[in-house]
């Protein structure tokens, strides 16, 4: 249930610009068939550009939302992010969404970025960001610097939903955002996510309005579990690579091994990082298995957060995944 009363959870789904913007549209637009609520198109320096992406998935679609799921403010400037999303808000007559974050670790040392003062950097991107959609011209001085910023754009209001992983972004998120994207799988994971979010919400100002907690969760379906747990491997590295010591000692993942996964990742050796993941480790950061087995997973997922963002790889055959995941999201809502 959504922090603001209602009951029905939201469904949303995460694509990975991997492949050409067409394909991420064509998919975007089976989603939306499906009953998914929202399609992320998700942001590595490795992949196509995510907005050009959103554009295209916004001509194939009329109804779901679309946004970046997530940005960072290191490798673009939070100006720009600002006008791209607004862009995004513009193309598909008012259906953006604006998912940031901090970025991956590892992924942002290949690039030379460090990734300085991380909460301070997210909050101040999305107050801009949310200053600018409202017309209004912006000067910051901060872990950015903008000055006589503006937009040539109609007014408008985004709503923000900030990736977040750690307790101090879990809960500067639900004093100051409009949602949070927890990025986790696992129950024993959200429902400690859970907690810090509610630290957040109680220090939340009455004006902010309501929240909305969605699990952005590693997720791969197939007709075969062994087929979607050896999916599973690309995106549960990335995760590994930047989990915190504490999530990997809840889940018991030995440290050096976790350790090997993200120097290889740093290294940009991502065929070594995939091999190096672990069954323990897919058993921790991903939700894999069958249309039934993922279907428990997201009832089990549902007892702590409002909704689900169904992520990257969705399984080895996208078209099937999603229709598989809409099975299973469809079970639990019957459930």
């Amino acid at each position: 249930m959504s922090r603001d009363g209602t009951s029905t959870p939201t469904w949303a789904i995460e694509l990975t610009p991997e492949h050409p913007p067409d394909r991420i549209a064509d998919l975007a637009a089976l989603a939306e068939g499906k009953g998914f609520d929202v399609a992320f198109a998700s942001s590595h320096y490795f992949n196509r550009d995510p907005f050009v992406a959103l554009s295209r998935m916004a001509d194939a679609t009329d109804e779901i939302r679309l946004g970046p799921g997530v940005v960072n403010p290191y490798e673009s400037h939070p100006v720009k992010l600002a006008a791209q999303t607004a862009t995004i808000d513009e193309v598909s007559g008012g259906r953006a969404v604006f998912g940031v974050g901090a970025g991956d670790r590892s992924s942002l040392a290949t690039l030379g970025i460090d990734r300085e003062r991380p909460l301070r950097r997210v909050l101040e991107t999305f107050d801009l960001a949310r200053d600018l959609w409202a017309g209004k011209t912006v000067t910051h001085e901060g872990t950015f610097t903008a000055r006589d910023a503006s937009l040539n754009l109609d007014a408008t209001e985004i709503p923000v939903y900030v990736g977040a992983q750690g307790p101090h972004m879990l809960r500067m998120s639900a004093k100051h955002a409009d949602g949070v994207l927890i990025n986790a799988s696992h129950p024993r994971d959200l429902e400690w996510a859970a907690g810090q979010v509610e630290k957040g919400l109680a220090d939340r100002p009455t004006e902010r309005g309501a929240f909305e907690s969605l699990a952005f969760a590693s997720v791969s379906v197939a007709g075969e579990e062994d087929a979607a747990r050896e999916a599973a491997r690309p995106p549960v590295a990335f995760i590994v690579g930047g989990a915190a010591d504490p999530v990997l000692d809840r889940h018991d993942i030995d440290r050096d091994a976790a350790s090997a996964v993200s120097d290889a990742l740093e290294r940009g050796a991502l065929g070594e990082a995939f091999g190096r993941v672990t069954p323990a480790m897919i058993d921790a950061f991903c939700i894999a298995g069958t249309t039934d087995q993922i279907a428990d997973r997201f009832e089990a997922a549902l007892e702590h957060v409002d909704g689900i963002v169904v992520g990257s790889p969705l399984g080895p055959d996208l078209d099937d995944a999603i229709e598989r995941a809409s099975a299973a999201l469809a079970r639990t809502a019957r459930d």
